[in-house]
């Protein structure tokens, strides 16, 4: 949301826009804020250690109902499928407010897979009154959901903009996180958390990661490993003594695009990397059984293998077999955006908040330039 938050910004003469914070991943989240500098108006603190899915939709409820009690907001806009994006849309509905949907349309048709986001995003979008779809494939799955076509715009992923914002800063290499990487040798990126994987399944996807290590000693595999205990203690039994995996903490956004921009491939069970890397013209295996962004694979730079550990061996080593190291990959075409979804989105909703007889009439088609 940072670019759409500093888009919003620009116009302060027709938006008074306030960001509120649920803190979810707090480490994580304080990095993304100051890179793209952004102080939320309002924190929510609803995060808790071990706490369950229905305690934190609990608690999200009480505590947005009161913001949105406070703020009396003209839209709620909220991106993604996450939780959050699921309880502020019921929220908005409860309060009459227009809830506008930021990637809106991506589907797997798997209920339980990715879970629970895949229902998180349906049901946030039963609710919308604007749909901001990142592809023409995610505008026609609202469509034949019976989303009104008027509603529904095609702006590209906000994601884009936000990637092609942080490759092109400067970034001192050995300065950061990542002084321990050499690029003298290919680099493996792999990123891996889903909570549909957990037990078997990601152990499978360690022990592949292990298998291709041994295979390709001369490649360095760089695993910043997320905070759960349910991803550290598989990746920690399986991983640690492997010398050419270094497992590191969770990147901040600005060292994680720059080490994605010298990866030769990306291993990753990620949704927002499946979009950033094909940017990036890196190729990506997508360690889930399903995939809500099946643009990257025609492009040909995304395979989706699941997690066998068989499947990933199979097509990493197919990958790895070409790898060297080299020069940094150059931003290339993206099929989910151009870096200016925010611009398209902001000015969507200003179309939408003028009165009826003022607005300029915009199609589905003329809406989307992507």
């Amino acid at each position: 949301m940072a670019p759409v938050i500093a888009e919003l910004r620009r116009h302060p003469d027709e938006i008074r826009s306030v960001v509120c914070s649920a803190g979810q991943h707090r480490q994580m989240l304080d990095q993304v804020l100051d890179l793209f500098n952004i102080v939320p108006d309002v924190e929510l603190n609803v995060m808790l250690t071990d706490q369950t899915l229905s305690q934190l939709t609990a608690n999200l409820f009480v505590a947005l109902d009161t913001v949105i009690t406070d703020v009396r907001p003209d839209w709620i806009l909220a991106q993604g499928d996450t939780t959050t994006v699921l309880v502020a849309a019921i929220e908005a509905h409860y309060h009459r407010v227009r809830f506008g949907h930021v990637e809106a349309g991506l589907r797997t048709r798997d209920k339980r897979s990715p879970f629970p986001e895949e229902m998180n995003r349906r049901l946030a979008d039963v609710l919308a009154d604007a749909y901001f779809a990142p592809t023409p494939l995610a505008a026609r799955a609202l469509l034949d959901e019976g989303c009104a076509q008027e509603d529904v715009y095609i702006t590209g992923n906000t994601v884009i903009d936000a990637l092609y914002d942080v490759v092109d800063r400067p970034y001192d290499w050995q300065a950061g996180p990542l002084s321990g990487v050499s690029r003298q040798h290919p680099i493996v990126l792999i990123t891996a958390h889903r909570r549909e994987s957990f037990g078997e399944p990601f152990r499978e996807l360690c022990l592949a990661i292990r298998d291709l290590a041994v295979e390709f000693p001369r490649v360095q595999f760089v695993y910043p490993v997320h905070l759960n205990p349910n991803v550290q203690q598989p990746v920690q039994a399986i991983l640690s003594a492997q010398p050419n995996v270094a497992l590191i903490e969770p990147l901040d956004y600005l060292s994680l695009v720059h080490l994605m921009k010298h990866s030769a491939v990306v291993l990753t069970d990620s949704g927002g990397i499946q979009e950033e890397a094909p940017g990036l013209n890196v190729p990506v295996l997508v360690m889930r059984e399903t995939t809500e962004r099946p643009e990257g694979i025609e492009t040909g730079l995304v395979r989706l293998v699941g997690t066998s550990r068989a499947r990933i061996v199979g097509e990493g080593r197919d990958l790895l077999r070409h790898a060297v190291p080299g020069a940094p990959r150059q931003r290339g075409s993206s099929p989910y955006g151009d870096g200016r979804a925010a611009q398209r989105i902001v000015g969507h909703l200003l179309e939408r908040s003028r009165p009826r007889e003022n607005r300029q009439s915009a199609s589905l088609g003329s809406a989307a330039g992507v």
